[in-house]
């Protein structure tokens, strides 16, 4: 049962719901989008908090929103001699085929996290609406303050267990 209930986790989850009520208050009150700051939490854990990361999610998520704009103007130049679908379908290729050959070069901007947000952006594009831009700067604001505030968070709670927050990781 320690396992579960640990101090840690309690401590660790207690400040993480803060953060989320923190963040959900202040982007729904201001009427903004959630999806793309929330990302970069998702993306931040799924790292475990490696600091190398950082640049690649919010560059390659804002790179990987931008797509939705550039994947319009590639269709008005394409759909009407290929068809919508092929288009579509041909710039998705050109897209993971550019991760493929830059990640090496350009890893800030041709990464994972870059397709993963082209993905999700595909379907927030359907709803009414659609704002890339502000998903984009949704997405690089908000995802710096969640960035900021993950890591306020690791320290905090290693100075309540009393441990150095280097040697503190979210998931223990």
């Amino acid at each position: 049962m320690n396992t579960i209930f640990s101090k840690q986790k309690l401590v660790t989850g207690v400040l993480l719901l803060a953060i989320i009520v923190l963040l959900e208050w202040v982007l729904h009150h201001f009427k903004l989008p959630t999806w793309p700051v929330f990302m970069v939490m998702v993306f931040i854990f799924m790292s475990h908090q490696d600091n190398k990361e950082i640049p690649k999610i919010l560059v390659g998520g804002g790179f990987g929103i931008f797509n939705i704009v550039l994947i319009k103007y590639w269709m008005g130049l394409t759909a009407a001699s290929f068809g919508t679908w092929e288009s579509s379908i041909a710039y998705v290729c050109l897209f993971v085929f550019s991760i493929v050959l830059f990640m090496d070069v350009l890893p800030i901007v041709f990464n994972n996290y870059a397709f993963m947000y082209f993905l999700v952006t595909a379907v927030a594009a359907s709803l009414p609406k659609p704002n890339p831009m502000l998903w984009i700067g949704c997405e690089l604001i908000g995802g710096a303050a969640v960035v900021i505030l993950i890591m306020g968070l690791t320290k905090a709670v290693a100075a309540i267990m009393g441990a150095p927050a280097e040697s503190h990781d979210i998931k223990q």
